[in-house]
Parts: structure tokens; sequence; C-alpha cells
């Protein structure tokens, strides 16, 4: 039988969109379920503020009334605003392996798109760049994080059999920490650059001081200092309160290094947190009725093999004064003290040379490789 293209509208029909990548990478070791409650909060507007600067569409493909693909289309139009642009975004693109199911995926969204005067399919990527994003193309046989995309090889042909090309692409590496502490040559660094900057580390012990000193100024800096990655679309008032409210509670405030300058201004901030990754396979991405004591658990833990360093970004006026110098100074002590062995950096753009450069001057591996592909419609 042909494929049928379903759009998706209650929330049974979206509790189904949401479960079939589960369903789709059942048995692998590498795939990272994300939490199932954000990811039905993702598509609630009433939850997610990016939804007021967005448009989307949600489909489910169908074989002999068996689900076998689904996608999300998305047009962002403070995006396409800032970039001058009028792309479709493509995401949460997931399918057997059946090109006749991926055309009608991507075809669905493109049509849609189209009539909506865009003039080029993107993806995939998501409504943020806090949304996972990138084809996987390269390391497949490395366990995903949880702020990492994972996809079966396959997919590759089907994006390159639509005519896809590549847009951009991000890097991902396991840094491995020196053990004897932060290293005599980058801490004499950083002690110049606090001198001659007039800049410290300002070490916050939880959310509620982090509120209670610097508000939503933590999420200024990272748009700021964002502001000319790929794709990335400036941040609302409510997004930032919004991801605040999401992640901050989240944090093991250890590892939080926050740089302020003489006005106690935050000039450059660095986050990670312990890997969930492992716990979230276990509970499949649901807290109840015991994921959430295995998240817990991974999240409150005082020894760890691996973690993820989440993002860096240093205020665009402080950019080239060394302020990474601090990050590294903070953080690897305390990487030491929880036994970490292995850093996982998030997507790292491959043209962000500046970036890719603070971490290889440590050990380290280039291990994954995801791509943006783009297409005019």
């Amino acid at each position: 039988m042909s494929v049928e293209i379903r759009e998706i509208h209650t929330k049974k029909e979206l509790r189904a969109f949401i479960q079939f990548a589960n369903d789709l990478y059942a048995g692998s070791p590498y795939y990272c379920p994300p939490l199932f409650f954000d990811e039905m909060n993702c598509f609630d507007a009433e939850h997610n503020p990016a939804l007021e600067v967005s448009d989307y569409q949600l489909w489910m493909a169908y074989r002999d009334n068996k689900p076998v693909g689904r996608i999300a289309g998305i047009i962002n139009h403070k995006a396409n605003e800032k970039w001058g642009s009028k792309h479709v975004r493509f995401g949460w693109f997931d399918f057997i392996d059946d090109l006749e199911v991926s055309k009608a995926l991507l075809d669905t969204v493109a049509a849609w798109g189209k009539a909506r005067g865009m003039d080029a399919l993107n993806g995939p990527v998501g409504f943020t760049d806090f949304d996972h994003e990138g084809l996987l193309l390269e390391g497949y046989e490395y366990p995903a994080v949880m702020a990492s995309l994972y996809n079966y090889p396959y997919y590759v042909k089907h994006v390159d059999a639509y005519g896809l090309t590549k847009e951009a692409d991000w890097i991902e590496m396991q840094v491995y920490p020196p053990k004897d502490g932060c290293p005599e040559r980058l801490c004499r660094i950083a002690d110049i650059v606090k001198q001659r900057s007039n800049v410290r580390v300002d070490k916050i012990k939880n959310s509620r001081e982090l509120v209670r000193k610097y508000g939503i100024e933590y999420m200024d800096v990272i748009d700021e200092a964002y502001q000319k990655l790929y794709n990335f679309q400036p941040m609302t008032v409510k997004q930032k309160n919004y991801y605040k409210k999401m992640y901050f509670p989240l944090l093991n405030f250890d590892f939080v290094t926050i740089v302020v300058n003489e006005n106690e201004e935050i000039v450059g901030v660095g986050l990670g947190m312990p890997d969930i990754s492992n716990a979230l396979r276990k509970c499949g991405g649901k807290l109840f009725p015991f994921g959430w004591y295995h998240i817990l658990k991974a999240l409150k833990a005082k020894k760890m093999d691996v973690f993820s360093f989440l993002l860096v970004a240093v205020r665009p006026d402080y950019q080239d004064k060394g302020i990474m110098a601090l990050l590294f100074q903070d953080q690897i002590p305390i990487i030491n003290k929880y036994g970490i062995k292995i850093l996982e950096t998030t997507n790292i753009l491959e043209t962000n040379s500046k970036n890719i450069a603070n971490f290889t001057q440590f050990d380290h591996k280039f291990h994954k490789r995801h791509r943006a592909y783009i297409k005019e419609i």
C-alpha cells in the first residue's frame, strides 16, 4: 500500500508522535530518549514561548495503518527575519528505511512551507538552537548524550536521495581533562586576564542565588554571544525565562561558572551537567513509575565517568580577552574532584575555530559530526 500522511492535532496523537522514535530505536544502545513530558511541553504554547514566533505542523506517515515515520514542519519568523531568509524547517524527522516514506514526509513539509511563502527546506533543526539539530553523519558507535541527536546510518542516503545538500556541520568532541589540576600555563593566563580585564569568577551556590543576583542576565549573555551562530534566533524575554525555569533547577552549581567585571556584570558563563543519558535509557524518558529515581541519582552523583559540557558564552566585547582561561581554572579542579574521565562537548560549528581551540588544548578526540541540510522548494 502507498504511504498515508496524517496531521497531528490531539494530545493522544502527539503522544504517539513522540513515542514513535522510542519504538523505532527500541533496543539501540546508542539512542537517548528525550524526557517525554519535555517533548509534550515543546509543542504546547502554554509552556514553550518559541511557538509565539513560530508556526508549526506535525505529521505521521502510515502504511497498512501502522506508523512508519514522523516529521515536524516549522517556520520560525523571528529567525527568518534576522537572517533575511524564507526557510521552512523540518525536525523530529524519523522513519523506517523506506525511501517512499522519507520522501512523502519531506514533500509534505516542503508543500506546507511553500504554501506559506517559503522558498527553502532546511533541517533537521528545531524551533531554536536549544532543540536537537543536525543529522548524525559520524560517530554512530558512540552513545548519544541527552543534548545530542542520534539517528540510524541509513538516514543519510534518504536526505541525499531527496536532493538536500550541506548547509552547516557541527562536530562533537570527547575531551580528557588533565588529572593533575589546572595546567600551570593555563592558570598563569587566567591570573593575567583577571588583572588586565578586572574580572573574577563569582561562584554561585544555587538557582535561587543566581536569580536573586542576576535575574535573566545569564540568558542575556548567551543571547548576545550566540547572535552570529547558524540559524540562531534572538530570544524573547519569555523564552529566556522559560529556559531559566526549565534548566536552572536541574543544575549542580559546582559545574556553573560565572565571570563578572568590576561593575558586577556577567561577561562569561560556562555550564555542564552529569551525563544522564543512561538514566534516560533505563526509564525510556518517562519519569514514572521509577524514572525520576534514575534521573535524580544521576544528577546528584558525587562520582561520574562522563560529563556533558553544555555551553560556554562570552559577551562579545570580552571575547578574545582570555575569559575561557578563567572558566577552565575554575572547572578543572571540580572535574577532578568528581573523578570525571571524559568531557562530552555538545555541537560546535566546524567553522567556530575559537571555540574548538578552547578544547583542543587538552587531550581530545573528534568523534561525532552532525549536518544541517537545505534545498530550494
